[in-house]
């Protein structure tokens, strides 16, 4: 009779979850637990004292318009989404480098730095055709094990008011390759002429069709950014039973309601199973997370472009873009920069439906070890990741996958 294969165990020695008292962490099959198993093939790792914070999940992020380890690009002025959109196809007409390497650099970049999954959007327009999900699709292939990736097909340039992206949107949708459809701006930019085209009717319908989760990019402020598309939304969610399966980005419109009108729009969103996600851009556009989730709405933290043609910003570090939302929420107490760290770690997992990695037996054993006191002092001070841990194998050491 063959004896059953030896289990592998890996203890981590040394290291203070949370920054608290010395422990070990034991990675078995990928998970948390408390003690090694019998006759188990045992490596051991030296935490030196660091604290052992849990991994991150971008929410939101756009590897296919980055020009991240490229030649600098100097961006000129831009008013308005289809500026930025014409400033996206001349970038990607000047970079020398294939959409499958760039993605590639970035999203191994944010994995050494902590990011244990992401929601990732590549555009599907004419301009491109699917030569950016493909991009994305197989830089995730690379990374598989490192790193988990949704992909949304995204029409940045429009669906009704670009001639050919409703057939390309479509041809993503059959590809087999993404696991969500996206939209933009059905009541502002995604229009024609004067005319409200039925974005949303083919985009629901592509999502039924082919049992693809929505991502809807949502930047109209006021009126025309929360009641009418926010609404639509909602009923086309409810009528097609996907609720759970909806999220809309940015959701400025939001950032700007009253306390009534946030309570109200909170209550249809989280009737409907919708979530949200914010990139904290500034004090104006960053969702009040907290009382958000407190009327049962999950919202989730992003990188969104990373030094594409719309910003030379952005470093796809999902840990400083905690910080960036610490900063734009004024955020001085512990609960408070803590309640980052939490949106960054928590909030993406529940919205990507990953199990939380909180650090506790039967947890996944995805952690990171820093040099710190407590997190509230990470989250400000931003040291370095000395040692990323997936699945319960070292993948990163110093800010490289090794």
């Amino acid at each position: 009779m063959t004896p059953p294969p030896l289990r592998t165990a890996t203890v981590f020695h040394d290291v203070r979850p949370f920054g608290g008292p010395v422990r070990e962490l034991i990675a078995v099959d990928g998970l948390l637990v408390d003690e090694v198993p019998p006759g188990a093939d045992v490596e051991r790792v030296d935490g030196g004292g660091r604290l052992a914070l849990p991994t991150l999940v971008d929410a939101h992020i756009h590897p296919d318009k980055t020009s991240w380890g490229e030649p600098w690009h100097s961006r000129r002025p831009a008013h308005g989404i289809a500026e930025y959109v014409t400033g996206d196809v001349e970038l990607a007409r000047a970079l020398p480098t294939p959409v499958a390497e760039r993605a590639l650099r970035l999203m191994s970049h944010a994995a050494a730095h902590g990011t244990r999954a992401m929601r990732a959007h590549a555009d599907v327009a004419p301009a491109y055709g699917l030569s950016g999900i493909e991009g994305v699709a197989e830089a995730a292939r690379k990374l598989a094990g490192i790193v988990d990736v949704e992909l949304v097909a995204f029409p940045q340039h429009g669906v009704v008011r670009t001639p050919g992206a409703a057939e390309l949107l479509a041809e993503a949708a059959a590809s087999g390759l993404v696991s969500h459809i996206g939209g933009i701006d059905p009541a502002g930019f995604d229009t024609e002429g004067d005319r409200e085209g039925d974005q949303l009717g083919t985009v629901f319908a592509l999502a039924e069709k082919h049992g693809l989760g929505l991502d809807i990019h949502l930047h109209d402020r006021g009126e025309q950014g929360r009641l009418v598309p926010l609404r639509d939304i909602a009923a086309r969610t409810r009528a097609l039973g996907l609720q759970g399966r909806v999220s809309v980005a940015h959701a400025f419109a939001v950032a700007g309601l009253t306390e009534r009108e946030l309570d109200e729009t909170a209550d249809l969103l989280a009737e409907a199973g919708i979530s949200l996600t914010t990139v904290a851009l500034s004090v104006t556009t960053i969702l009040p997370f907290r009382r958000l989730a407190e009327r049962g709405v999950r919202v989730g933290l992003g990188s969104d472009g990373v030094r594409d043609s719309w910003s030379p910003f952005g470093n796809a570090d999902m840990l400083h873009r905690a910080w960036l939302a610490a900063w734009a929420l004024d955020a001085r107490l512990d609960e408070e920069l803590e309640a980052c760290f939490r949106l960054a770690a928590d909030g993406g997992a529940e919205l990507l439906g990953l199990p939380e990695a909180d650090l506790r037996t039967g947890s996944p054993a995805d952690f990171m070890l820093v040099d710190g006191e407590c997190l509230p002092q990470v989250v400000v001070d931003q040291p370095r990741r000395d040692l990323v841990v997936r699945a319960g194998r070292v993948v990163a050491r110093d800010g490289r996958l090794v």
